[in-house]
């Protein structure tokens, strides 16, 4: 029994190594193969960079039209008191009253922020900026009312308007308003915007897909020949087309770095324009780029479509050809 238990380690350990040799090889030779893929464009260069431009000006106005969204994306966020609602108190509420309400606003869930503009100060305000001060100062009493200013801690115009709605059935509230239109057109227009990003986006992605699966078609036409010999002596479908995957996947890897590199040489051009702008407005806008995510995304997508492109060229063609 121990001389059999022996006889199985040995075998196990003699068919550890060998199973490592063959990982070993497999890694090998998918290594050449994709070295040998790249070296194989520089033997048609110029459908090689046809290719690659394609590839890169198709994903170049996409990526451009997202960075405009997150752009003005940043901007609208800067609006965010825009999403206040004011809150005209009844004449007839005191300051224990106020101070009640303020409290019981500030512990809402829906509220990120209450500020109290009494009616003194807001008739300080107006008979300083509406130049009728001297009139002003006639009346027998304020005519203001005390507001109170929520800012609702979702910035979001159905959010706002329900949280008005919620709030101008409170005891003391004579009236409540938000002015958030233009906010809504806003919203609408940056949905749009969105839309018509996917929609360029998938139109010029499947011409860029059909351009690299004719790349891919006319190489292995020109490798006809070569193909038959190979598989007179036995090599399978799968070996002869790992290469011409290969192929497209470098060809996704220099498209998609090229879009990166138009994006940003296009953002370094406007930031002289952007910056002078932005003192005229005093405005403290930065132009954002690609973040490294986005890059990261950017590139999946052109080795996406590098791959897509290539596979649907070799399933088709490489098995149509016959020794």
């Amino acid at each position: 029994m121990s001389m059999l238990f022996a006889g199985r380690a040995v075998g196990a350990t003699a068919s550890q190594p060998n199973v490592l040799q063959k990982l070993l090889r497999a890694v090998l030779t998918h290594v050449r193969q994709a070295i040998t893929s790249l070296g194989e464009l520089w033997r048609s260069p110029l459908w090689a960079l046809i290719t690659v431009a394609v590839l890169g000006i198709s994903m170049t106005l996409p990526t451009t039209l997202h960075l405009l969204v997150k752009n003005v994306q940043q901007v609208s966020r800067s609006y965010d008191e825009s999403f206040e609602i004011s809150l005209f108190l009844k004449n007839d509420a005191n300051a224990t009253d106020i101070a009640t309400l303020v409290t019981l606003l500030q512990g809402d869930a829906e509220v990120a922020k209450v500020r109290l503009i009494d009616k003194a100060a807001a008739m300080a305000e107006f008979k300083q900026q509406s130049g009728f001060g001297e009139a002003l100062a006639f009346l027998d009493q304020n005519p203001l009312p005390d507001v109170l200013l929520v800012t609702p801690k979702k910035n979001q115009p159905a959010a706002a308007e329900a949280l008005m709605h919620k709030l101008e059935k409170e005891r003391f509230v004579e009236l409540a308003k938000l002015d958030i239109s233009w906010l809504e057109r806003l919203a609408a227009l940056m949905n749009l915007m969105q839309q018509a990003v996917y929609t360029i986006a998938v139109l010029l992605l499947s011409a860029a897909l059909l351009v690299i699966g004719n790349t891919i078609r006319l190489s292995i036409m020109d490798k006809k020949a070569e193909i038959e010999v190979m598989k007179l002596v036995g090599a399978t479908d799968a070996f002869i087309q790992r290469p011409f995957l290969y192929t497209g996947i470098w060809l996704g890897v220099f498209g998609g770095f090229l879009a990166f590199l138009v994006v940003e040489l296009m953002l370094w051009w406007l930031q002289g324009a952007i910056a002078t702008v932005t003192q005229l407005y005093q405005s403290d806008f930065v132009l954002n780029s690609l973040s490294l995510r986005e890059f990261g995304y950017l590139m999946l997508i052109a080795v996406t479509l590098g791959l897509v492109g290539s596979y649907i060229a070799v399933r088709s063609h490489i098995k149509a050809i016959e020794p």
